[in-house]
């Protein structure tokens, strides 16, 4: 025997193992790509199988020809990934990173394969090694850099400084102010010196979240009044806490309980030491308590007071200075927000938005279980005196005067559009907005009222005064895919074209669209095109022929799918997504469920939630973050439908009472990856004169997740899905912390560049939130951290970050 033919038997072994693994991962594909071609999909996956596998057959019996054939299936592969794909990073690593990792090997394999042929060793082959392994090592330096889906074109705007005395002095509402703007007029901290920032305390809140998803969850934005923070906790704790030192004052425990869906996302404060303004005096008077409820005709015993609502419908009212329980307000402080609600369940009727502190009202709204039944609570919409605790109005939008309060013995018309997230307040044109749900069940609306389908996923303008209706809009017609309005509605003016501003409401959607309306009417002042809805045929089911789509503002990840969009981690994990779409019946947004399997995307989680968006007034600047995941749904008969209560998110759902259960879950691969390219989540910003996207970026790594919930540990900033709200600050910072990884993140708002990010012990869904100490001149970024969603990580940490002090 020559040299030519003397091949180490350890290396004749890797080589039949390298045609063996060959030969599987060509098998695969082939057997899939049969199933995606008999599904009208690509033949790519079919030949590239078929080919492989025989390339595999052929390295494993050391035959040369079989490096040669798979050599030209990686060529072939690269085009067609090309074509399909572009120039995308990461679409091409789905369809190149494994079949490259295979052409390498097989190039290593190729003098073997000569030598055991008694030819020539030909190690030219480790040139061709050489190029793919650096093409390799390149793509994975390449994963950890940023990819900015748009990034910021021409000159930036300039950054206003804070006037002097202009400054904001206190964070008094969930959003900051009533109009939601989680806008901070506040300058100390800028991009130039964000990178200095640090830890200057952590508090515990004792209340750790101890299951993720449907239970508890800590979403909390902070209050700050003078010195003092107020923060609620997943079971209603309420905490004060020194804004210098995060020092507890103290702390109220209303022992409130719900079997699920625990949370509290805010606060709401009012000073009654303040005398009523000339508007809310005017204003006719409160209608007397039920007999449940007496209030105090005494002097108001709490001059400052912090309101909660709870996850088992209760209002209080607590001194902002000691905790207690305001005696003058309802019965000893509270207020059953159960009277005149009929029959409630547990768990069907919670309360986890910040009450809406309006004038001298508090407006108040709530969460109705989904998917369980017909015929559940009302979604009714009450204003108490924030003085008293007195019922002013309710809005109980099937009767024809809905503003006007009940006789105690009537009960709330049930089963109605409600309102679950937070509403907004403009002052100077007495209006309270309502972003309003859609009745239950989301995937079933045959029994649906007229009235029902006029308030469903719609914004709600009502007279604060008298709860009168002014004006109402419609984002979804006849909403089967729980496209409810999730927001907080963000009002702010916007150029008119003529030098002067209009009033305008901005509205985002689970859909991933953005309203913008006229505040004083309602009318749209960006353009809204009214586009041909696709059709159903669940019997019994009617369908709105029309659905208005907002195209004079940019829509976020709502673009219609193909299969050249589906994406995995390797080609196998590309390929299953591509047959779960296609087995799908998709017809773009708004294809509605039926008894098939039907792809919804946006899903029903967004799109854009309840963390609702921030703006810059400065610049002029809207900002936006979303989540990218799309859903599977389909309706059960009711005669098959065996399991499922409903009031969850995915799985399966009685909806009792009406012909169809429904089965939906979140449209993932096989490794429990979305099926459809990254991002997964990202950070927008609109410019409202100009009415275009000026930047998106990816938001979030995998370092704290990953496959199957595998941390990955890995800072590759693919963006992941977003939960939660940002804040913007006049000296031209958006912070933001609502990831899957545990950071607090600073972003220049008019570059969407990363300027700073601190790792935090757990992940977050609140908003961060700003001011400055009266005592010490201070600036502080603070956030509450108590998990990100889907991680087993839990925690009660409230942290804040600081300058460091200058001597």
């Amino acid at each position: 025997m020559d040299e030519t033919t003397r091949v180490p038997a350890l290396c004749r072994v890797l080589v039949v193992l390298l045609g063996i693994l060959v030969t599987l991962f060509g098998l695969a594909l082939l057997v899939g790509g049969v199933r995606l071609v008999q599904l009208g999909g690509s033949w790519y996956f079919l030949l590239m199988g078929a080919v492989s596998a025989v390339a595999g057959v052929l390295l494993a019996m050391r035959r040369p020809n079989g490096a040669l054939l798979y050599g030209l299936a990686f060529l072939a592969t690269l085009l067609w990934a090309l074509v399909d794909a572009g120039w995308n990073f990461w679409p091409l690593v789905s369809r190149l990173v494994m079949p490259a990792v295979l052409a390498l090997l097989v190039a290593l394999a190729w003098p073997v394969l000569r030598r055991s042929r008694g030819q020539v060793a030909g190690r030219g082959a480790y040139g061709v090694a050489a190029v793919l392994l650096v093409g390799l090592l390149g793509t994975a330096v390449s994963a950890f850099q940023p990819r900015p889906v748009q990034t910021a074109q021409g000159t930036t705007p300039p950054v206003v400084p804070v006037a002097k005395g202009a400054e904001q002095r206190d964070w008094m509402h969930w959003g900051n102010t009533t109009a939601g703007t989680r806008f901070a007029a506040l300058d100390q901290i800028t991009p130039a010196n964000v990178k200095e920032l640090q830890v200057a305390w952590t508090a515990r809140t004792g209340d750790v979240p101890e299951s993720n998803g449907f239970g508890a969850e800590d979403q909390n934005t902070p209050l700050q009044i003078g010195d003092t923070l107020f923060l609620c906790t997943p079971h209603n704790q309420v905490i004060a806490i020194d804004a210098d030192s995060g020092k507890q004052r103290w702390a109220f425990d209303p022992k409130a309980t719900a079997p699920n869906w625990q949370r509290c996302r805010g606060l709401g404060y009012f000073d009654a030491t303040t005398a009523p303004s000339a508007a809310d005096a005017a204003a006719p008077a409160p209608a007397p308590l039920p007999a449940t409820e007496t209030a105090s005709t005494g002097p108001a015993l709490c001059g400052k007071r912090i309101l909660m609502t709870s996850i088992d419908a209760r209002l209080f009212a607590l001194d902002a200075k000691t905790g207690a329980l305001c005696p003058d307000f309802g019965s000893n402080g509270v207020v059953d927000l159960k009277a005149g609600m009929g029959e409630i369940k547990p768990g069907f009727y919670t309360l986890t938005a910040a009450p809406l502190v309006a004038g001298e009202l508090i407006v108040v709204g709530g969460r109705v279980a989904d998917n369980i039944e017909v015929g559940e609570p009302s979604g009714v919409v009450r204003a108490y005196n924030v003085r008293t605790g007195a019922l002013a109005w309710v809005w109980d939008l099937s009767r024809e005067t809905p503003d006007v309060p009940l006789d105690p013995s009537i009960h709330y018309t049930r089963a109605t559009p409600n309102v679950w997230t937070s509403m907004a307040y403009d002052p100077q044109l007495g209006l309270v907005y309502l972003p309003t749900g859609n009745t239950t069940p989301d995937q079933w609306a045959g029994e649906r009222t007229p009235q029902d389908d006029k308030y469903s996923s719609a914004v709600v303008a009502l007279e604060v005064a008298t709860g009168k209706e002014r004006w109402v809009y419609q984002t979804v017609h006849h909403d089967l895919w729980d496209y409810d309005l999730p927001a907080q509605p963000t009002l702010t003016d916007v150029p008119d074209g003529k030098g002067g501003t209009l009033p305008a409401l901005l509205q985002i959607t689970k859909a991933g669209q953005i309203f913008m309306l006229n505040r004083q009417t309602g009318v749209p002042i960006s353009e809204v095109r009214n586009i041909p809805a696709p059709q159903g045929n669940a019997q019994g089911e009617r369908y709105a022929a029309t659905q208005p789509l907002s195209v004079g503002l940019p829509q976020i990840g709502a673009q219609t799918l193909t299969e050249s969009d589906m994406w995995g981690a390797t080609p196998i994990d590309q390929m299953l997504c591509r047959i779960q779409f296609k087995q799908f019946r998709y017809d773009g947004m708004y294809t509605p469920p039926g008894e098939d399997l039907a792809l919804q995307w946006p899903g029903s989680l967004g799109g854009m939630n309840w963390g609702s968006a921030s703006v810059d007034p400065t610049t002029g600047y809207l900002f936006v973050n979303d989540m990218r995941l799309g859903l599977w749904t389909k309706l059960i008969p009711r005669a098959q439908m065996t399991s499922g209560d409903g009031g969850v998110e995915m799985g399966a759902a009685s909806q009792t009472g009406t012909p169809y259960g429904s089965l939906r879950d979140r449209f993932l691969s096989k490794l429990g990856i979305p099926c459809q390219k990254p991002p997964f989540g990202t950070m927008s910003a609109i410019n409202l004169a100009t009415r275009q996207l000026v930047w998106q970026v990816p938001v979030g790594t995998v370092k704290d997740t990953g496959p199957m919930g595998i941390k990955m540990g890995l800072p590759i900033p693919i963006g992941m899905p977003t939960l939660g709200g940002s804040l913007a600050t006049q000296s031209g910072l958006l912070f933001f912390a609502g990831t899957q990884d545990y950071y607090l993140r600073a972003y220049d708002s008019r570059t969407g560049e990363e300027v700073w990010k601190a790792r935090m012990p757990v992940g977050s869904q609140g908003t961060p939130m700003t001011y400055v100490s009266p005592k010490t001149g201070r600036q502080y970024v603070v956030i509450s951290a108590g998990g990100a969603r889907q991680s087993p990580d839990r925690g009660d940490y409230v942290i804040a970050y600081a300058l460091p002090e200058r001597k």
